[in-house]
């Protein structure tokens, strides 16, 4: 295997592991305000600062307090592969892609501050300002992923420079527009078996509901997309054996996560929603390969192209040996250290 190849499969690897983690965590955000009950919020409005006063809506962001911000890593370490690994794909695709990525990082920041300075606030009119931030948080970034997302599989235009540049023409299209509501759903639906996996279990259950109504959204807006491939209209996929195989392997994770929240499943609905988050990676990178970027005319730029030379994937691999063995022990030890459900094995946090 290529130095080329291996890094493609570690960029890949990087992004899907952000997906599932930064994805249960935009979920979570997404669906916070509504995980409620109407006593919870009762409390929270009187000013009740115990058990009640905290709420069920509290416990929804207790359960992703102690991985929240350090799931970010996996982000900041795809950003540094792609820099350093392929700086002709980050040179040609993030100019053109600025206005979302602009939107992604707006919405990262706005919703880790919402998250850390709820609890301080004093009202309940400042508790509802902090809500619809977090949500804001969550749901801006999830979708626009799933724009680029979108963006990528349809194939993006290309100028005689070898830049891309992409309008709202572009972007608002049905097929692009399809892939954004799926992913944003996708990630909603990861939040709930997240929540239905670490709470207590009134609150479980409730998440557990809402995850399997999201999971029905979810195959309901990926077949629009796929109906659009089908016709021409969508995806152009270089593979398509592996493509279908892909996209058979998201339906089939679809389908268990759902079967798994509505019978009570929780450990394999997490993990079937792991797996339906993680999947259009390898959909991306394994049905387009070996293009890394696929543009609208029917070329693209290839691997080899995009890579920086042996010399520099050389040197980056004998860092990369330490870093990314690090990076994956830092999760097991934070997954380990807070395993349980909220509230039985560490504090509320929110």
């Amino acid at each position: 295997m290529s130095l080329e190849t291996l890094w493609l499969l570690l960029l890949g690897l990087l992004l899907a592991g952000y997906f599932v983690l930064g994805g249960y965590d935009q979920g979570v955000q997404m669906l916070h305000p509504f995980l409620g009950s109407r006593d919870a919020r009762d409390g929270q409005d009187a000013g009740v600062q115990g058990r009640n006063g905290l709420g069920d809506r509290n416990a929804a962001l207790d359960a992703i307090a102690p991985f929240f911000l350090g799931n970010e890593v996996w982000l900041v370490a795809f950003t540094g592969v792609l820099f350093g690994a392929f700086p002709y794909l980050e040179g040609t695709l993030l100019s053109g892609l600025y206005p979302l990525i602009v939107a992604i990082l707006v919405g990262l920041v706005l919703g880790n501050a919402a998250v850390q300075l709820r609890g301080r606030a004093r009202t309940a009119r400042g508790r509802r300002r902090w809500d619809a931030l977090i949500v804001f948080g969550g749901a801006l970034p999830a979708l626009c992923w799933g724009l680029v997302l979108g963006l990528l599989l349809h194939g993006v235009p290309r100028r005689a420079d070898g830049y891309v540049r992409i309008g709202t023409d572009d972007v608002l299209t049905p097929f692009v527009l399809a892939c954004g509501v799926t992913t944003a759903l996708l990630f909603a639906a990861h939040g709930a078996a997240f929540v239905a996996l670490r709470s207590e279990p009134e609150l479980a259950s409730r998440a557990g509901k809402m995850g399997a109504a999201l999971l029905r959204a979810v195959g309901a807006a990926g077949s629009l997309a796929l109906l659009l491939t089908l016709f021409g209209a969508g995806a152009s996929m270089t593979n398509r054996a592996a493509s279908a195989v892909l996209a058979a392997l998201f339906a089939t994770a679809l389908v268990v996560a759902w079967w798994c929240l509505v019978r009570g499943h929780r450990v394999r609905a997490f993990a079937a929603t792991c797996s339906a988050t993680l999947l259009p990676v390898p959909l991306l990178g394994a049905g387009q390969y070996p293009y890394v970027l696929v543009d609208t005319a029917g070329g693209g730029l290839t691997v080899q192209q995009a890579a920086s030379d042996g010399a520099t994937l050389t040197i980056l691999t004998a860092f990369g040996v330490v870093v990314i063995p690090v990076i994956f022990a830092y999760q097991l030890w934070s997954w380990w250290l807070f395993r349980g459900r909220t509230g039985r094995r560490h504090p509320r946090y929110f």
